[in-house]
């Protein structure tokens, strides 16, 4: 079924909606949940909450792409689920990837943060566009979907140091991006 006919399903609060967006989209949003929470019943429990934030969600809202926007509510409500539960060391998943990207992100507290994240997402986008489709890809399927550097490098049909060296590389080259911009780390 078609996104517009699945949002359709939605605006006519038909329950057929989260069959049809967990037939078309559940092993996206699990996949995501599982890379960032690293428990499978955690991960069942935050794709649960995307359907029912998706529920009540739509209507009003009306997403133009409702794979990418069902991407952003699992890893929002799985980060969410992270940060309650950290006291607890029950996550492996989002500390190693918060822990990778650390060293060349510049710490968010100043005076002027919000005009600074605006230009900090400028920058980010501005470099992703740069980069070749397959590094892009690699970049967000590791950094905002939370996939291993082994899944990858399987799926690439590469060894994982192989891949381990590409992703270093890339947020080398993402630091030295804002070293450039005047960002200090």
């Amino acid at each position: 079924m078609e996104d517009l006919e699945i949002i359709g399903l939605y605006f006519q609060r038909d329950e057929k909606a989260i069959a049809e967006t967990a037939a078309k989209y559940g092993a996206f949003c699990h996949s995501i949940a599982l890379n960032i929470l690293s428990i499978q019943e955690d991960a069942e429990e935050c794709v649960n909450e995307t359907y029912l934030h998706t529920w009540n969600a739509i209507p009003p809202q009306k997403p133009d792409k409702l794979g990418a926007w069902l991407g952003r509510v699992a890893r929002n409500l799985a980060y969410d689920l992270w940060k309650k539960n950290h006291r607890q060391k029950r996550y492996a998943g989002l500390e190693d990837i918060l822990s990778e990207l650390e060293d060349c992100i510049p710490s968010p507290v100043t005076v002027e943060r919000e005009i600074e994240e605006q230009e900090l997402t400028e920058v980010i986008n501005t470099w992703l566009a740069a980069l070749t489709k397959k590094d892009r890809i690699l970049f967000v399927r590791r950094y905002w979907n939370g996939e291993s550097v082994n899944a990858l490098a399987k799926k690439e049909g590469i060894s994982p140091a192989a891949m381990a060296k590409r992703m270093y590389r890339l947020r080398r080259e993402l630091k030295s991006t804002f070293e450039k911009e005047g960002y200090s780390l």
